[in-house]
């Protein structure tokens, strides 16, 4: 069994949290600005695009590259469909319809990804699965590589 500390212990732990003033606030954001979704959505779109010369390159095959490209193109529309509409609900005031619009966009976004892959067989022709898997994996990943490539957020002094 795991003992629960009493709210006294837990009360009686200091913090090192400080709220900021409104001045250090703006400071923070000068010094790390917002990155744009729009140029994570063009990254994957070069991430997609690469792979899947890489997969034509690679197997000599044509069919590979538009499997790996059509995978890509499965992550990269239904992503730049859900940043315009969320960059849209981003300017309601009402927090609630923002998030609320959060959700049906990427419930909109998840439901185009699978008729994009439903529809594959039809719009491939020689469809390779393992080719647009690899195109789709590698341009989700896209995510991680703007977080990293992104200037690390620093610390307020």
């Amino acid at each position: 069994m795991k003992n629960i500390p009493h709210e006294t212990e837990i009360e009686n732990e200091e913090s090192d949290f400080r709220p900021m003033t409104a001045q250090e606030a703006q400071e923070w954001r000068r010094r790390n600005p917002p990155m744009s979704i729009w140029k994570v959505v063009a990254g994957q779109a070069l991430a997609g695009l690469l792979a899947a010369v890489a997969a034509w390159l690679l197997t000599g095959k044509p069919s590979v590259g538009w499997s790996a490209g059509f995978g890509a193109l499965a992550v990269v529309v239904p992503a730049g469909l859900f940043a315009r509409g969320v960059l849209r609900q981003k300017a309601k005031p009402d927090p609630r319809a923002a998030m609320a619009g959060f959700f049906g966009w990427e419930i909109a976004k998840i439901a185009l990804t699978v008729a994009l892959l439903a529809a594959a067989p039809w719009l491939v022709p020689e469809l390779s699965w393992l080719a647009l898997l690899a195109g789709m994996v590698v341009t989700m990943k896209t995510y991680w590589v703007a977080l990293v490539v992104r200037p690390g957020v620093r610390k307020t002094d």
